[in-house]
């Protein structure tokens, strides 16, 4: 089944969002019951992967939303990352932190196309926008990010 091959996935997704492992198991058991019990929705089955990413990442926003506020980083979580130089260990801080900090769309983006390296195309799918108007938004964001987090830095 789709959903028992590509679980790790999903959960990667939905802790990309929260920074938290309890959520992001919640977050995928909530989005699979979501595709579930909307499944005769689904008009082409072909586009069954696109569509459960689409009800994934809505119900990472609605938490999100539920929540009213955006879940810090926790350090104990990345205790699984290989190691790191303090410096390497900083940047990788700053950046989930730059990440965090986006709009809920602008960081699906930012996700699914550097953390699940998807392709712009599939990008545009799973959020019902056109290509060029996500490939505007990531590069748009990306400039944004940059300014950010050279920003940081020079303040250092």
């Amino acid at each position: 089944m789709y959903v028992q091959s590509e679980r790790e996935r999903f959960y990667r997704i939905a802790f990309s969002y929260v920074r938290n492992s309890d959520t992001a198991l919640d977050i995928v058991q909530q989005a699979i019951y979501r595709a579930l019990r909307s499944l005769d929705t689904l008009q082409e089955p072909r586009y069954a992967e696109t569509w459960f990413y689409r009800i994934l990442i809505n119900t990472c926003i609605d938490e999100l939303r539920r929540m009213q506020r955006w879940i810090p980083t926790d350090p104990v979580e990345f205790a699984s990352l290989p190691d790191l130089e303090a410096g390497e260990c900083d940047s990788v801080m700053d950046l989930l932190r730059a990440v965090d900090a986006l709009e809920p769309e602008e960081q699906s983006i930012i996700v699914l196309r550097y953390f699940e390296d998807l392709k712009l195309r599939d990008i545009a799918e799973i959020l019902d926008m056109n290509v060029s108007t996500v490939k505007n938004k990531l590069y748009k964001t990306l400039a944004n990010l940059k300014v950010e987090l050279n920003g940081e830095e020079e303040k250092e």
